[in-house]
């Protein structure tokens, strides 16, 4: 597939999955904004019913302090309190007062009630005693006569309460107790199912904030509900309740419950799949690139070799050219030497493929590295010969025996004398060097070839990655030599850097440890 067809995917795959999330995130803030509204009306409506409840206290405090039981036309019979009638009442069930009941009274006067609704006013005070005898239901004809006369008392009577309540409105502070408006706050609440802490104050127009729980704060970003204290006043006043609950935003959350949660991180694992999915196709497109170029390069290594030896099995096989006029020994010690360079590129071939599967199994052993050394160096003279190159040897290196495998550690250093002489502008100039370095042999391969740019040194020991040789034409390979000398280094318990300069030269760097069988 090709690489814009992918790219083209990617985008409408993105595309769709960013609808998506989209889809979802509009649905979670609709989900937040609907239980936001909830969460006010509920607030509100415990707060109007605690509003209320104070107004109706008020009320019946004032309906309280103006009733007179012994005046008023619904008595039907008073009874001293010490006589047996009033006894045999208050050990009733019904020898209970409506002002005990609603708890404003203060207790000293009792109530009892006929079966026709009527009140029997028990009073403390010297009242000559009633019979028990005495305790009748009023006739129709007595309560219809009493009708107009209750009625004009009634009038006259809520005529003054509201006289009273429209003269004189109390202090807010004489009017609220902070400790039972928190009370009746934190039943309100609870009844709506909403169990949060709460903070609170008590407000007035006139004079501030006069009462506030400790923890309460006007800092701006809170979600404050106010609502207004006795809003039926007469005279409205700008007496208000200013409360917000704690872990709001947390409620709301909880509230979205599970179904919010699992959609959020089923668009995390979209997002994180969809992602991932791309970078492998990517990486995956990107190999095959790669493979491509080797299957390439590769195909050139070894036609070179394989034509050179086809064309000098021709000429030895050609009758038409006398047997003197052939050179026979130039011409086999050519078929020699591009039989060893197909090998060569053959095993490097094997040798990562080994490298892929499984690690390798050395046959390490007591080596002489500066003998290995100068073996791999003369592998190179006549290479070096053929370009006028030269190959400094500074063997300082005083512990140079070290536990490896001969033959892949030859050709991890032959791999990188043979990239110096690639990579070299006009005659190769080749330093090698050893030094000891803390109980390790430091091995150094410098050139003055033409480096390597700092993007691409971070990318040499990648397999099949070649660095772009500029104006350098005649270099080959399979783009696996690097990858090949770090495996085999680090297979030795060792380390392997690389420090270059464009225009100046490359220089490897390499520590094994000395007198180490592991």
């Amino acid at each position: 597939m090709k690489r814009k067809i992918i790219v083209l995917l990617a985008i409408f795959f993105f595309l769709a999955i960013s609808g998506l999330i989209f889809i979802q995130l509009t649905w979670i803030r609709q989900a937040v904004a609907v239980t936001d509204q909830q969460f006010r009306y509920m607030a509100n409506k415990a707060l109007e019913s605690v509003v209320l409840d104070l107004e109706e206290k008020e009320l019946i405090e004032n309906l309280v302090e103006e009733l007179e039981p012994e005046s008023s036309d619904s008595v039907t019979l008073i009874v001293p309190e010490n006589s047996p009638l009033a006894r045999k009442l208050l050990e009733s069930s019904n020898g209970q007062t409506l002002i005990e009941k609603s708890g404003i009274g203060s207790g000293e006067n009792k109530i009892a009630f006929t079966s026709s609704g009527h009140k029997i006013f028990i009073s403390s005070e010297n009242v000559s005693p009633y019979s028990s005898g005495e305790l009748n239901e009023p006739s129709p004809q007595v309560i219809h006569s009493e009708i107009r006369g209750r009625v004009s008392n009634k009038i006259v009577f809520l005529e003054n309460l509201m006289e009273k309540i429209l003269r004189n409105t109390p202090d807010i502070r004489d009017r609220i107790n902070p400790e039972d408006l928190q009370k009746r706050l934190r039943a309100a609440l609870n009844n709506v199912e909403i169990y949060l802490d709460f903070e609170f104050s008590i407000r007035s127009g006139k004079l501030g904030t006069i009462w506030k729980t400790p923890g309460f704060t006007d800092k701006p970003g809170t979600n404050k509900f106010i609502i207004q204290l006795f809003p039926n006043d007469p005279v409205p006043s700008q007496n208000q309740i200013v409360l917000y609950c704690l872990q709001e935003k947390q409620y709301k959350f909880e509230k979205i419950g599970n179904l919010g949660v699992f959609s959020m991180l089923t668009t995390i694992l979209i997002i994180i799949l969809s992602t991932g999915t791309f970078i492998v196709i990517f990486r995956q497109k990107k190999i095959s690139e790669i493979r491509n170029d080797f299957i390439s390069n590769m195909t050139h290594e070894l036609k070179t070799p394989i034509s050179t030896i086809s064309l000098a099995s021709q000429m030895l096989a050609d009758k038409s050219i006398p047997d003197k006029d052939k050179n026979i020994d130039a011409l086999a010690k050519i078929i020699s030497d591009e039989s060893t360079r197909l090998k060569y590129h053959v095993e490097k071939v094997l040798q990562m493929a080994i490298f892929e599967k499984v690690r390798m199994n050395l046959h390490k052993k007591e080596t002489d590295m500066h003998s290995l050394l100068n073996k791999s160096v003369n592998n190179f003279n006549l290479q070096i010969r053929n370009c006028d190159g030269l190959i400094k040897k500074d063997f300082q290196a005083t512990d140079f025996f070290v536990y490896a495998d001969e033959v892949h550690i030859n050709n991890a250093f032959s791999n990188l004398i043979d990239n110096a002489i690639k990579y070299s502008k006009g005659k190769p100039e080749i330093s090698i060097s050893t030094r000891n370095n803390n109980k390790k042999l430091e091995i150094s391969v410098s050139d003055r070839g033409i480096g390597i740019s700092k993007d691409n040194l971070n990318r040499i020991f990648e397999k099949f990655y070649r660095v772009p040789s500029g104006n350098v034409h005649n270099v080959k390979g399979f783009g696996l030599g690097l990858s090949y000398v770090q495996k085999v280094i680090e297979e030795h318990n060792g380390q392997i850097i690389v420090e270059s300069t464009l225009n100046k030269g490359t220089r490897f760097t390499i520590w094994l440890p000395v007198n180490n069988n592991t």
